[in-house]
């Protein structure tokens, strides 16, 4: 053999080593998200009618953020918000878009990256399994064509459990006067193609999670493990509806069948984990999207309000991360958003970011090692339904609520009064001030919601009054 090409051949065998090592050496990331789970439906927030063992023994070896907030107290604008790492009010996205698969506008805007599209240049395969809820048009809004790799899932807002209600095959041609109905039935999608499950769908989309943890085990990857479950319809398997028998309440009933269903999922995920010795090189993060629904049987303990509302049961959410041999088993009490998953995975990765659209969330890592000291954020900021409509402010132990432009003013010292009964905004106006100037502040970089929401569907409003 040429001496030179032997050199050659041990220099690219050095260098192809060298490459695989560092590619083992990137920690893998899963965020799994519930849909609409209540704030005190897990154990480890004092829940004792719903068993929880899988989500608490991640919450007792990781860190259980106490102030952990959503982006929104919605579905649609709170994952816009996670999947960007940027509150979604600076694009528009401040409305669950509605199901049009012929609007290339209704939804997520192509002028703001995904977790995925920051993670594909150095190396990271992506899947997202389960709810999408971020527009429906195949070509701008699908999940290949955001970043991700694989997509199995629906790309709607809600959906049935069973593949025995699905009416719908194709996704994209629906119906147009009701399309936001039938998309709760269309086939689920791998990709871009219908197909149809065998299992109750939270065990399928579990399934799907296991898999594609096996078939990326040797390579970096990022699973967005997003449940739709326990989100309405309320239809669990009936293997964990029998779990739950000895709840009265037939809504609550229900409810808890499929937080058991979904408990099931995280324990199937953490144990493929260990079972690929992928446990102390993957970053596990749990939350739900946004507050429970009272109404549909969530519980939200001591918070007050719930999906859809300003007050702490609209968006303080179970909020969990885990990185074992990093980590260790605490409590964090200081506030933490959802934009913060992204700007924690850029940070730990170098991946490249668009200098023009800076996250809004920070590395969590120092903060809950004790490597740096302090709050993560001045403040956590919500608004809905545009300028005009309700912003929420919390900043320290203290937190502001208010609406008509400032007609309404409502101000709770959180520490004292996590329930929010308390109006200070008489007795303290001095901070109310304080933190009102913060929310001025970051108006500033807002624009009006870019599309018409859920709420201006009347056949939709209809449909669900009667549920």
């Amino acid at each position: 053999m040429n001496y030179k090409r032997f050199l050659s051949i041990i220099v690219l065998s050095i260098i192809s080593a060298s490459s695989l090592v560092s590619a083992q050496q990137k920690p893998n990331f899963i965020v799994i998200m519930a849909d609409d789970l209540g704030y005190a439906d897990v154990g480890y927030n004092g829940c004792t009618d719903i068993p929880t063992p899988n989500i608490d023994a991640l919450a007792e070896s990781g860190v259980q953020f106490s102030s952990g907030y959503a982006a929104y107290s919605v579905c649609g604008p709170s994952r816009a918000g996670f999947i960007t790492g940027r509150y979604q009010q600076r694009f528009g996205s401040e409305r669950n878009p509605q199901y049009r698969p012929n609007d290339p506008n209704m939804g997520l805007p192509k002028s703001e990256k995904t977790i995925a599209e920051v993670l594909k240049p150095v190396g990271y395969t992506s899947k997202i399994i389960g709810k999408w809820h971020l527009g429906a048009h195949k070509e701008t809004h699908h999940p290949l064509n955001r970043g991700f790799d694989e997509f199995y899932g629906h790309l709607g807002g809600s959906h049935y459990y069973y593949q025995k209600a699905m009416r719908y095959k194709d996704s994209y041609n629906l119906t147009k006067d009701n399309e936001e109905i039938e998309q709760m039935r269309t086939w689920i999608l791998r990709d871009h193609t219908p197909v149809e499950f065998k299992k109750h769908l939270t065990e399928q989309f579990s399934d799907e999670a296991v898999d594609f943890i096996d078939r990326h085990k040797e390579k970096p990857f990022f699973l967005f493990m997003s449940y739709n479950a326990p989100h309405t319809p309320l239809h669990p398997a009936e293997e964990h509806l029998k779990r739950v028998s000895h709840i009265q309440d037939k809504n609550r009933k229900l409810y808890a069948g499929l937080v058991v269903g979904l408990d099931d999922g995280v324990g199937q995920i953490m144990k493929k984990l260990r079972e690929c010795g992928l446990e102390e090189n993957t970053i596990v993060f749990f939350m739900s999207d946004n507050g429970g629904k009272m109404k549909w049987g969530a519980n939200n303990g001591v918070l007050r309000g719930d999906k859809g509302s300003s007050f702490e049961g609209g968006f303080r959410v179970p909020f969990l991360m885990k990185w074992k041999g990093v980590t260790k088993p605490s409590v964090y009490d200081q506030p933490v958003n959802s934009l913060d998953v992204l700007a924690t995975i850029a940070d730990l990765t170098d991946a490249p970011l668009n200098p023009e659209k800076p996250l809004d969330g920070v590395n969590l890592i120092p903060y809950v090692t004790g490597a740096k000291q302090g709050a993560p954020h001045k403040a956590i900021y919500l608004r809905g339904n545009g300028s005009k409509g309700t912003y929420a402010v919390r900043m320290g132990d203290y937190k502001i609520i208010t609406q008509n432009e400032g007609a309404w003013r409502q101000l709770y010292n959180l520490k004292d009064d996590i329930s929010e009964e308390n109006n200070m905004v008489k007795t303290s106006p001095e901070r109310y001030q304080e933190i009102d100037k913060l929310r001025i502040e970051w108006s500033k970089g807002l624009i009006e919601p870019a599309y018409l929401g859920l709420e201006h569907i009347k056949k939709f409003k209809d449909n669900k009054n009667k549920k």
